[in-house]
């Protein structure tokens, strides 16, 4: 993959990940000396993943309204500040259990501010043919950094103590922060001003709702990780259960999960070309189960170390597959908010598994609650694939200036804005019009508008109007700006519906009172 850019953004992406992943292990590690039980251990992961699940949506929208380069930026130094006060706490020696929490806490919203932003940033520098590689790229950082941070934050507690590796996240942070600070990407204001946030938010769950794609990846994405992040959750406890159990066997099992991950995305290629999306997600499943049920039973070190390469391998397998799913299905103008409503789902199922296999742990044990996990995964998702079926279509997303903008020389300033449009049907066709109106209603809905309604004259049974409400004539004006090629391929469908020689009648209104 070629591109001072996109180097320029992988580089800062494996240092902000290998901050992440050593953040993780030492705040797990430091957990396992002050309260040792099950339930508290799983609650870091909880810690670390739930901000994502809290702010997601919102971050999601201000990374698609705000200077996403600058944005980006923030998010690191925000996560050095966070270091830098775990750091004072650990050498003043005034760390509880609930700060530390509350700290993981703080650091995860760091997390939560990155990811959307840094999603929407990689479509943007690479082509439509290069994303599924980029992403695969992307996945090897990650996936690398799961080998970097754990062993330097390994060696780090063995040698000097954990305050040290929050001392050289810190660091890390900090120089990703400046990296992105020279890139200089011209930030394009819209003409119309920028989006409310309230009204970014809105926009954004009502795309991913109305989008069929976009919801059987979310509930992949969710069932996956509701499951998998057992085996991450208790793998402290597990380490140390084993013969010999220390700090270096916890970085050992994560390095290994690292290196199935990286071998992986490596063969991505091929695996993409051999397997379409849904048996792929299938088998990755059902080998990261398989692999965490080998680990749960493990009699050594030796034995967990193969199982979790294939759990690496697999895990990455799954989540690149839905992750350039979700991609593929999202126009670059509500990319980040879809991507932080993927996050959400992704981290959000996190932290509530983590939190139920730790529970599950208290009530039976560690192996109990891995090998529950793993049966229970590919069972969840074996119904998931019968219940919502993805057909892997991909609409063709790219803008498209075909329509005319309405002008007006003295907009209104408040209010909404109602939308007719009258066709004039074959009564005999009523029924196909009747679907693909349906279609219409989608397409409306996912460019942002407020309502839609469809109307049928009782007196002509040939007669219907088609009714959208906007939130404002500026809001009104965006879903122009949105319009795909694939919402002309619709209207034109729409139009072919239209019997006589005038076209549909559009007629525009402003709501004065309800």
């Amino acid at each position: 993959m070629k591109g001072p850019v996109f180097r320029m953004l992988w580089f800062t992406w494996l240092a902000a990940n290998t901050t992440m992943w050593m953040n993780d292990v030492a705040s797990a590690w430091l957990m396992t000396s002050i309260a040792p039980s099950p339930l508290w251990v799983a609650l870091v992961q909880t810690a670390s993943t739930l901000p994502v699940f809290l702010l997601g949506l919102p971050s999601g929208a201000l990374a698609d309204t705000l200077d996403r380069r600058r944005y980006f930026m923030a998010t690191q130094f925000w996560v050095a500040g966070v270091a830098t006060v775990l750091c004072l706490v650990i050498l003043l020696d005034q760390l509880t259990a609930p700060l530390l929490l509350a700290l993981t806490f703080a650091n995860g919203v760091g997390l939560a501010m990155r990811w959307p932003v840094f999603s929407a940033i990689v479509p943007e520098v690479v082509t439509r043919p290069q994303l599924a590689q980029a992403l695969a790229l992307n996945g090897i950082a990650m996936n690398a950094s799961r080998i970097v941070g754990p062993l330097v934050a390994g060696a780090l507690i063995a040698s000097v103590g954990s305050a040290y590796v929050f001392v050289l996240n810190a660091v890390l942070s900090i120089v990703a922060g400046l990296t992105i600070m020279r890139w200089r990407r011209v930030h394009t204001e819209s003409p119309l001003g920028r989006e409310p946030l309230a009204s970014a938010m809105r926009v954004g769950v009502q795309y991913v709702r109305q989008s069929s794609r976009m919801r059987a990846v979310l509930l992949r994405i969710a069932l996956f990780f509701l499951h998998s992040t057992a085996l991450l959750a208790l793998l402290p406890l597990v380490a140390r259960s084993l013969p010999g159990g220390s700090a270096a066997t916890f970085t050992v099992l994560l390095a290994s999960m690292g290196v199935g991950a990286i071998i992986a995305a490596l063969l991505m290629p091929q695996i993409r070309a051999r397997l379409p999306l849904q048996p792929r997600v299938l088998l990755g499943t059902a080998v990261q189960s398989v692999g965490a049920l080998v680990v749960a039973f493990a009699p050594s070190v030796w034995f967990a170390v193969p199982a979790m390469v294939f759990a690496g391998a697999a895990w990455i397998t799954v989540a690149n597959s839905l992750t350039v799913a979700a991609q593929m299905s999202l126009p670059d103008w509500v990319r980040a908010r879809g991507m932080s409503i993927y996050q959400m789902a992704l981290m959000g199922s996190t932290a509530i598994g983590a939190a139920l296999w730790g529970q599950v742990a208290t009530w039976t044990s560690i192996h109990h609650a891995l090998a529950i996990s793993a049966v229970t995964s590919i069972v969840a998702m074996l119904m998931a694939q019968r219940i919502v079926i993805d057909r892997g279509t991909e609409e063709e997303l790219t803008p498209s200036r075909v329509l005319k903008v309405p002008e007006m020389q003295v907009p209104p300033q408040a209010g909404r804005v109602l939308v007719r449009v009258e066709y004039r049907i074959d009564p005999a066709r009523a029924a196909e019009f009747l679907a693909l109106m349906e279609e219409s209603r989608r397409s409306r809905l996912r460019q942002g508008a407020l309502g839609w309604q469809l109307l049928h004259d009782l007196y002509e049974p040939g007669r219907y109007v088609e009714q959208i409400t906007d939130a404002s004539w500026t809001e009104h004006l965006r879903r122009f700006d949105r319009i795909s090629a694939a919402d002309v391929a619709l209207r034109d469908k729409r139009l072919a519906f239209q019997i006589g020689e005038e076209p549909p009648r559009v007629t525009r209104y402003l709501i004065e009172q309800e």
